[in-house]
């Protein structure tokens, strides 16, 4: 098989640093060796590759940005958006394992949680020994995670949950979740472990997307967890809202990968499928469709690289996350579903990665934010005024 070449119509190779090149490399080599062989196997058995955990760990791509002193390998935004972008052109599901792993999970605890919090847990998520999840969105809680109804109560000794969580990556497989419930009306962080009394974590089946990943519910029933599992520095709702946009970021850029994958295939296949006499890619209806990939792909690629650099300088804002997660995914599922058409009835087959990526990016495109949300985010920052009501 080929190795994947990358697409860079724009010449923004020339933009990168030779690390960041380099993290790129490892990434892409990795997929092509060890997920694109398997993936299809399991998307269709709905099973997540959990042995390609302990070497995504031992390459780094768990926490990637966090300090050397916790075992991450503390590199730029840049090369960690490169992380995602690769992973997801293997499949979004991969990219989801290490978002949370990364954004959702060792995120707060280092940046809410305690010294010893961090000492323990951090280096264990780093090489993927220990697995987590994110818990914040509800069975009726997903746009509005301010309306949640999970309760702590301090109780002798610690905090006692109750309460449901819902779409969870990683939820049955892990091995802590890091919770968000209100205590006194407080929104706080906890690290829930596998195992506690009164936590349940059910696989959710049925899906028609992200078949090769784990989702999850969470229940709580009198679930008491020790005083020194709450992260100490967490509160209020901008809290896990804080987690919620590096996950994002994350996103923008892994969707570039499976545009990126759906595009390649459209394009090798429309050079090689002959109809009236000629390949297909000779068809201008045709050309019209791969220009507007690239094009889209191109635009996408610049808007990350950017977003990157401001995160790299503290400047970056959320309602900038924002607008690139929005505007990439969008677009990605667009680039699906036109690599689909030119493929006509072979784009259902899974001889060709195309309609995986384009049923993952249905979900993609409501999680973290859905599609709306993240219009009037960007609206309530153009026009001053929030729509949300």
């Amino acid at each position: 098989m080929a190795k994947f070449q990358g697409v860079d119509y724009y010449n923004i190779d020339s933009l990168l640093s030779e690390e960041e090149l380099l993290v790129r490399s490892t990434v892409r080599e990795f997929v092509d060796d060890n997920v694109i062989p398997i993936i299809e196997k399991h998307n269709r058995e709905g099973k997540f590759p959990k042995d390609l955990i302990p070497k995504m760990g031992e390459l780094g791509f768990f926490g990637p940005t966090l300090p050397e002193k916790y075992g991450c390998a503390e590199m730029n935004n840049v090369a960690y958006g490169f992380i995602m972008q690769e992973l997801e052109r293997g499949d979004s599901g991969i990219r989801s394992f290490a978002s949370v792993q990364s954004a959702l999970v060792m995120y707060p605890i280092f940046t809410f949680g305690s010294e010893e919090q961090k000492e323990y847990w951090l280096p264990k998520l780093a090489k993927g020994e220990k697995i987590g999840c994110f818990g914040l969105t509800e069975p009726d809680f997903g746009s509005n995670p301010g309306g949640m109804i999970t309760r702590a109560e301090k109780v002798d000794g610690g905090y006692k949950l109750n309460g449901a969580k819902m779409w969870i990556t990683n939820g049955t497989i892990a091995d802590v979740a890091v919770v968000w419930a209100k205590l006194d009306g407080v929104v706080k962080g906890f690290l829930v472990e596998k195992g506690t009394k009164g936590f349940e974590a059910p696989e959710m089946h049925g899906k028609h997307s992200l078949r090769a990943s784990v989702t999850s519910e969470l229940v709580f029933q009198d679930c008491v967890i020790p005083e020194k599992n709450i992260l100490p520095n967490s509160g209020g709702l901008k809290s896990p809202l804080m987690c919620l946009n590096q996950a994002r970021y994350g996103i923008a850029w892994g969707v570039i990968g499976s545009a990126m994958a759906c595009y390649d295939s459209a394009l090798e296949y429309a050079k090689s499928r002959i109809q009236f006499d000629k390949p297909i890619a000779a068809f201008q209806m045709t050309q019209e469709k791969l220009v507007h990939m690239v094009s889209e792909i191109t635009k996408a690629q610049l808007l990350v690289l950017q977003l990157g650099r401001l995160k790299d300088q503290d400047k970056a804002k959320f309602t900038q996350i924002s607008m690139a997660k929005r505007n990439n995914v969008y677009h990605a599922l667009e680039i699906a579903r036109m690599s689909r058409e030119i493929l006509g009835a072979n784009g259902i087959l899974d001889e060709y990665p195309v309609m995986r990526h384009a049923a993952n990016l249905e979900s993609v495109k409501t999680y973290e934010g859905t599609h709306e949300m993240h219009t009037l985010i960007i609206g309530e920052d153009i026009t001053g005024i929030g729509a949300f009501k």
